[in-house]
């Protein structure tokens, strides 16, 4: 199932802010700026990042998740389940 991209205008707008910051961070390494400053800033491009993240998990489960759970399909919704676990899980090894 897929979202159609109106639905995503906030995380468009996210993403677009962040890869801002990303050229900015690129800048400032070739300047040769100093190292803590860089990293603050990837802290930042990150943080943005997981944000975005966290916006499209909470529309998952409350759109993908929620219409899955209330049919009569237990394959689809424990297809679901399956999946958040996965990213749940591979979630566990980020920084």
């Amino acid at each position: 199932m897929s979202v159609s991209p109106e639905k995503h205008v906030d995380e468009v707008s996210r993403l677009r802010k962040i890869e801002g910051q990303v050229q900015g961070v690129r800048r400032m390494i070739e300047d040769g700026r100093y190292c803590i400053d860089v990293l603050t800033q990837l802290q930042s491009v990150a943080g943005a990042l997981r944000k975005v993240e966290d916006n499209i998990l909470a529309r998952h489960l409350r759109t993908c998740v929620r219409e899955s759970l209330a049919g009569s399909n237990r394959v689809d919704q424990d297809r679901k389940i399956a999946e958040i676990l996965e990213l749940l899980g591979r979630s566990r090894f980020r920084r």
